[in-house]
């Protein structure tokens, strides 16, 4: 197995070196690409190199050169030597990189600027916050000094500062001629007239969105900037290769992934001419007015090209024709696509838009020529937001407890957005737990107040308390806060549940290394209140995923096929929200078995489970999407939604036993002050039978005697002011509980799940025996295949599922129940000892039969005697059975088996056979039988395994 395989994220194995898909994204290696330092000198005009980088560069000391940064800036320094940079690094001050867009670190491209002029004329004005309040001359005091014998390249575009009379003023070159850049010599006229420039305004310059302002799609960010990027910066690169460039681009995924932040990003990266057309803007109600719009719109663009249009929700001006009713919507659809067939193959101008919505939009736009490519930009993984968290918290001051992998492992189907908000109400907190210290009638804050705020993982695990994916904000989508303690009992069924959902959300490397798909889905059935939604609700918790709870009913609706695109929109949420545990509760109300709905809504709940059969089918391995159904109708579930690689375990909820009572009780107290002397062992031992809930209702009406008395005593006390005793739940609370209490599942109900249950067990327990032969010797593989000899005999006989097992024919008693004798929990055998001419006693023993039959407890509620000779086994006699209904007791009295089965073994075996396949098959529809015969051979076959 390669190692490649064993990626510890669970995801798919990653890019190789030889990955050509994100080979744009690479750094190219070249010397005059230079890391970017901090300067030792403050001078704006100069930036200082090692001697041999300039020699690299064949450049020389008072050079004039054009440093080219992010979003397509670049500014013109002077080049100094040092021996104290390092080789492959420039050093530029605070001013310079601002002016660039970088930071420290960030690479930068070094060109000789050899046809710089010096400037005729240049128009600088100051930024408003920096002249406030200032008196004087600003070009005497700051400017003359600064340029004065300088000769300073300046850029159009570009701000400095300069430091004199006591304080620092910002300036702004806002036009410089001959060209954009030029050197400010001694004859160049400074102007100065004019407004300061507003703060704002340049801040929403520096504030444009960029590459490495967008994290968590890196590879959809690789296919946009060579589909975009490589046409409207090197077209030449498809007219050489001898194609024509694409020519448009629709982005679809969730809200909120950033897909209008990469268009931004994109036109700001490549300086091209960015045209913004939102969906529903365009629309008008004049007559051929929204054409006209569109056109205006592409004519624009080819105008000032190279340009990108940028269509936002474009599913709101190009839906499907067929589907739409007004005339606008298809004439404005029209107009697009013969406008995107229109665009010149050398025009430069490319085409992007963007929905949430993909399959509502006209599929002739959908072609090569139109929108060549479809980018999912889908929800990210988890490396993606910690990419997107450090681009949100870069600029926050973060306490030194704060772990961003942590956070971003936790917020399992967060976009963008998403995590943005996270940031902001983490900081929103932080900002609440200081609003003691703040005055909000005082006009400025203290700096010792500012110096302290600072964000914690506290503030951030609040934030994750209040927040969730907006993917998900219309489904009802909730972390739970149930843990493992809150369920009492059940240790085997929760050691079950970590393997099936746990182990493939936390260690999903070990099922790669193995090759193997981690289980779909579960099922527990057993009585109401047991605890099945509680477990579902602690396992969504115990391995932090999200956890979708729905309610089989509200899936369905009245209008025809919306059922079924229900199912699919939760389906599609809880993919997008992995890892995901999705628990349908009431199963059996959406999962019938089909065939059966009749009239019901033209066969909606078939029509709803099929789409649940194929939505499981459809779910990637990968996703983490887990299901699990809860039901107390085990028996009318449709067989193909339990078959292995849907709900692959399942698992039986019984009532709780005695020591799961008792734990079920203390987590149910847990929280409860209890007096010592209440043992909740006796009480444990006294509630046989109980469901969790009920026991959990013991628990409740005692708080409510509790708080009534403690009003009582409140009120009786009132002028007294001593403090009362801390209240204590006593024994009488559980007392008078308890002649309040009562049990919820009947024993009626618990034989028909067991026998559910053990019926489950028998017809999954085939391979019992089952063994490979040793490869060591003969001998051994002789024996196997004598082990195994059983195996194969069980699969011959694979219409009963009977076991035959041998009973000594020697029992001291004629008329008895044989522990052996129970099938299930449905019916009870009796049976004579071969010789004791059962047949002739027959007339005289029908009173015994109801005697013996009271005594074991079995309802009579009316008892039939059937005596039913071993070869005649009528259709008739088995629908009169039937008929009955269940719940009745039926007695079957089998004379003449021994003498019939030694005299036709062939056929009166195979009738016998057929009898008891029929008996079996009523007892797993309720009834209950009391079966007497005269052969230990017929009891034989209907033996437990």
């Amino acid at each position: 197995m390669p190692d490649i395989l064993a990626d510890p994220s669970g995801a798919a194995p990653g890019p190789g070196p030889n990955d050509v898909s994100t080979a744009i994204l690479r750094p190219k290696k070249s010397p005059n690409r230079l890391i970017v330092d901090e300067a030792t000198s403050d001078d704006n005009s100069v930036a200082t190199l090692n001697p041999a980088t300039m020699d690299a560069l064949q450049l020389f000391r008072g050079d004039t050169i054009l440093v080219r940064g992010k979003k397509r800036r670049d500014t013109v320094l002077i080049c100094l030597s040092s021996d104290d940079v390092e080789e492959g690094r420039i050093q530029v001050n605070k001013v310079a990189r601002n002016n660039l867009r970088v930071k420290l670190g960030d690479l930068v491209h070094v060109h000789q600027c050899l046809d710089i002029k010096y400037g005729k004329r240049v128009h600088i004005l100051p930024f408003d916050d920096s002249v406030e309040g200032l008196t004087g001359n600003i070009f005497d005091v700051y400017l003359k000094p600064y340029f004065l014998e300088a000769y300073r390249p300046v850029r159009k575009g570009d701000t400095f500062l300069v430091r004199g009379g006591m304080r620092s003023v910002e300036f702004k070159v806002i036009e410089t001629d001959p060209s954009e850049f030029c050197i400010v010599a001694q004859d160049t006229v400074i102007h100065t007239e004019g407004d300061p420039v507003k703060r704002e305004d340049e801040e929403a310059n520096l504030s444009d969105v960029g590459y490495d302002d967008i994290g968590g799609c890196r590879k959809q960010m690789a296919q946009i900037r060579e589909l975009v990027e490589l046409p409207l910066r090197h077209p030449q690169l498809f007219k050489s290769i001898g194609i024509k460039p694409p020519r448009g681009i629709l982005m679809f995924g969730p809200p909120g992934t950033g897909k209008t932040l990469m268009a931004r990003a994109v036109a700001n990266e490549t300086g091209a001419f960015f045209f913004l057309i939102n969906g529903p803007e365009i629309m008008s109600k004049m007559a051929g007015e929204s054409e006209s719009n569109l056109r205006k719109a592409f004519e624009e663009a080819e105008k000032n090209s190279p340009a990108i249009i940028f269509i936002d929700e474009i599913d709101s001006i190009a839906p499907k024709r067929e589907k739409t009713n007004g005339e606008v919507e298809r004439r404005v659809v029209s107009q697009l696509l013969t406008l995107m067939d229109g665009l010149k193959a050398r025009s430069n101008v490319v085409v992007m838009a963007a929905t949430n919505r993909p399959n509502s939009i006209d599929p002739a736009l959908r072609r090569f020529g139109r929108f060549d490519r479809e980018i999912d930009i889908g929800i990210p993984d988890p490396t993606g937001r910690l990419e997107i968290l450090r681009i949100h918290t870069k600029n926050m001051k973060l306490g030194d407890d704060v772990d961003l992998e942590q956070i971003a492992a936790d917020t399992h189907g967060y976009v963008g957005s998403d995590v943005a908000s996270l940031c902001s109400e983490a900081a929103m907190q932080q900002i609440r737990e200081k609003m003691d210290l703040i005055d909000l009638d005082e006009d400025t804050i203290d700096a010792e107040v500012l110096d302290s705020l600072g964000v914690t993982m506290d503030n951030f695990r609040f934030a994750l308390g209040t927040s969730n994916p907006s993917a998900l904000r219309e489904t009802v989508v909730e972390v739970p806060t149930v843990k493992w303690e809150d369920v009492g009992g059940l240790d085997k069924v929760k050691q079950e549940l970590q393997e099936t959902v746990q182990y493939p959300v936390e260690h999903p490397e070990k099922f790669i290394k193995y090759g193997m798909s981690p289980s779909k889905g579960v099922l527990f059935y057993g009585p109401p209140g047991t605890g099945k939604t509680l477990l579902a609700k602690a396992i969504a918790n115990e391995t932090q995923a999200n956890f979708i709870s729905i309610k089989g009913p509200e899936l369905l609706t009245m209008w025809f096929g919306e059922s079924e695109a229900n199912v699919r929109d939760v389906f599609d949420k809880a993919r997008a929200a992995a890892p995901c545990v999705m628990f349908f509760d009431e199963l059996d109300s959406i999962a019938k078995a089909r065939g059966g709905s009749g009239g019901d809504a033209g066969g909606a709940s078939d029509r709803v489970l099929n789409q649940i059969l194929t939505e499981m089918d459809g779910m990637n391995a990968k996703k983490n999407v887990f299901i699990i159904g809860a039901t107390n109708r085990p028996d009318q579930i449709d067989p193909a939604l339990l078959r292995p690689g849907r709900l692959d375990q399942l698992i039986y909820i019984p009532l709780p036993d005695e020591p799961s009572r008792l734990s079920i009780l203390t987590a149910a107290l847990r929280k409860s002050p209890v007096a010592p002397d209440v043992d909740l062992n006796f009480l444990a031992k006294n509630t046989h039978g109980f469901s969790g809930a009920d026991l959990t209702e013991i628990c409740q009406p005692r708080e409510k005697k509790e708080k009534e008395e403690q009003g009582d005593d409140a009120q009786m006390e009132e002028d007294v002011e001593e403090e009362d005793p801390v209240p204590v739940i006593a024994r009488e609370h559980f007392e008078e509980a308890m002649k309040y209490a009562r049990r919820s599942v009947s024993d009626a109900d618990i034989r028909r799940y067991e026998m559910f249950a053990q019926n489950l067990q028998q017809s999954r327990s085939f391979g019992t025996n089952f063994r490979f032969p040793e490869s060591s010797g003969a001998p051994a593989a002789g024996n196997n295949a004598a082990s195994n000899a059983g195996f194969g005999e069980e699969a011959a006989d694979d219409d009963l599922f009977l076991k035959t097992c041998d009973l000594p024919p020697d029992r001291p008693y004629v008329f008895g129940y044989h522990p052996h004798g129970i099938i299930g929990m449905g019916a009870t055998c009796t049976f004579a000892t071969e010789g004791t001419g059962f047949s002739e006693h027959f007339p005289g023993i029908v009173p015994h039969l109801l005697t013996l039959a009271s005594n074991f407890r079995v309802p009579f509620y009316r008892d039939i005697l059937l005596a039913l000779g071993i070869c005649s086994v009528s259709k008739q006699s088995c629908s009169n059975i039937l008929k009955k209904g269940p719940g009745q007791a039926i007695t079957i009295v089998v004379g003449g088996a021994a003498e019939s089965l030694s005299a036709h073994p062939g056929t009166a075996d195979l009738t016998l056979r057929k009898r008891l396949g029929f008996i079996k098959i009523a007892i797993q529809h309720g009834f209950v039988f009391n079966i007497y015969t005269d052969t230990c051979h017929l009891i034989s076959y209907l033996a437990p395994t």
